[in-house]
């Protein structure tokens, strides 16, 4: 089976080099993002928590020192915590919303019901979105506005970092997400495919409600960012942007240990089924039918000496293809100094990509202590 495995991996990688070079390609031509006019609109902050009281007052507190000269209202979706964070957020004069005193529409998509009734109580049109265990830059507001205004935009992307410590996990999802920022950074601004992170979001409360929100996609517990981007993609073609500038960088933490980090990415996974843009879904099977191949090649490597050699070859050579691509996002990320780790980590790499990937289609899913489907 050797040799068959081999060919078809060596034909993958070649569509897997083909797609990396479109994505840096793009990611080389997006220019940073330099507001124009300063731009003085209310906005609404709204911030998904549950039981977060070790970090809604820094992400608070972040969003106050803002560099923004128009009102700021900061809305926290309290999805019935059991700790300090509903108390915390109001002693900070931000506005709680009790999901415990709403009406229960779903008994799935948890933080999307969060953001749904925290956009139905702001008072103002535009909505930022971010997660509690974010920290936002303090640009942040001002960049995101002004690109959307400047555009002419529905919505706009920004970009996210994992801050990691000394810790092998914590270099490696950070160095993992990195990449997966910089995908979504490419095709944002090429308009290859939808892509988003919540914890940096900005879009029209209006457009939100012509797309009628999460409805339709309130029935899986994740995609409150991609499928909804999805959504204001199909009815505002070309009004979808990114703000690519290292200003705009929001900061937040990796997960604190393995089971922890497994569950996050399978929770990713478990949306792939919903995506109706059939080349996001395509490009899922690429990696995870690329990564498989690499995979049973690792497995079997002990079996002789020719073996071993040929996995290594594999290996090596889906480095040298993603090399510069990686290079040049750690670099836009400051995250350099990750450079040495990205080819040891690749076999750990290739083994969660499968791993999430198999789980993500199986379910259930865990998010804040609940599982989910």
């Amino acid at each position: 089976m050797l040799p068959i495995i081999s060919i078809l991996f060596a034909i993958l990688l070649i569509m897997y080099a083909l797609l990396l070079a479109g994505y840096r390609k793009g990611f080389r031509s997006i220019p940073i993002y330099q507001p124009g006019t300063p731009v003085t609109r209310g906005v609404s902050v709204v911030i998904p928590a549950r039981n977060e009281e070790n970090n809604i007052s820094s992400c608070i507190k972040a969003i106050r020192n803002q560099d923004y000269n128009g009102q700021v209202e900061i809305i926290v979706a309290d999805d019935h915590s059991t700790d300090q964070t509903a108390s915390i957020a109001t002693n900070m004069d931000a506005r709680v919303v009790a999901m415990a005193s709403e009406q229960n529409t779903t008994s799935i998509a948890f933080k999307k019901q969060a953001l749904d009734a925290g956009i139905r109580h702001a008072h103002w049109d535009l909505i930022l979105t971010t997660d509690a265990d974010c920290l936002a830059p303090h640009r942040w507001i001002r960049l995101m506005v002004s690109r959307l205004q400047e555009q002419g935009a529905v919505m706009v992307a920004g970009p996210v970092r994992m801050v990691p410590d000394k810790r092998f996990l914590s270099r490696f999802q950070s160095l993992d997400f990195a990449i997966l920022q910089g995908i979504t950074a490419a095709s944002v601004h090429s308009g290859f495919h939808d892509m988003a992170s919540g914890a940096n979001l900005c879009y029209l409360r209006q457009a939100f409600q012509q797309v009628d929100g999460f409805a339709g996609i309130d029935d899986i517990a994740t995609g409150d960012d991609m499928l909804l981007m999805q959504k204001f993609s199909e009815r505002f073609p070309g009004q979808i942007h990114y703000a690519f500038t290292p200003e705009a960088i929001v900061d937040t933490t990796p997960e604190p240990d393995w089971g922890s980090f497994l569950r996050q990415r399978i929770r990713w996974a478990s949306k792939a089924r919903r995506y109706r843009d059939k080349r996001i879904f395509r490009i899922l099977m690429l990696v995870y039918l690329l990564n498989l191949l690499l995979l049973v090649m690792m497995a079997t490597a002990f079996l002789s000496p020719i073996h071993l050699v040929i996995c290594l070859l594999a290996l090596l050579l889906k480095t040298l293809t993603e090399w510069s691509f990686v290079r040049d996002i750690l670099r836009f990320f400051s995250l350099q100094q990750l450079m040495p780790l990205f080819p040891l980590a690749q076999p750990l790499h290739v083994l969660y990509t499968v791993v999430s990937g198999t789980f993500g289609q199986l379910g259930p899913v865990e998010w804040k202590g609940r599982k989910v489907k």
